[in-house]
């Protein structure tokens, strides 16, 4: 984003960013989406921009980083969910892929890493909820799972 004005679209950090992903099937608004806009360029004609943007304005103009970061905002507050900056997001979905038994190498490459050890590092995130089967399995440590068998 220059100047917070205009987007310039830069080349990936490396070729392992040159990817391409399976979308889950929880994108069913993504396709809802895309339908709308194809509504929104037949109501605009020649005055709709195609900017191949997936999140665009209602003329097909990109979102500066801005107005994508007001509208993530906005969009918490209505669902009533902790803010977070939009790139934190990206460390929540690491860390509940990896909570879910993603293996590491497939986290890396989701990620558009080379290297497994900068996704952990970086977007692997466990909170103290995270923690919580690990405080379950102490508590076998000390007679506390035996304790009923008796």
């Amino acid at each position: 984003m220059m100047g917070n004005r205009y987007v310039v679209e830069k080349d990936t950090k490396s070729l392992a960013g040159e990817r391409d992903l399976p979308l889950p099937a929880l994108v069913g608004a993504l396709k809802a989406f895309r339908a709308l806009q194809a509504e929104e360029r037949l109501a605009l004609g020649k005055a709709y921009t195609v900017s191949g943007y997936v999140l665009a304005h209602e003329a097909g103009h990109a979102f500066t980083i801005k107005q994508l970061r007001r509208r993530a905002y906005r969009l918490m507050e209505l669902l009533g969910l902790r803010r977070v900056r939009p790139h934190d997001a990206r460390s929540s979905c690491f860390t509940f892929l990896a909570n879910n038994g993603v293996p590491d190498h497939i986290l890396a490459r989701w990620a558009g890493h080379t290297n497994v050890k900068t996704t952990k590092k970086w977007y692997v995130k466990p909170d103290v909820e995270d923690l919580r089967g690990a405080a379950t399995t102490w508590d076998g440590l000390h007679g506390g799972a035996a304790e009923g068998q008796e």
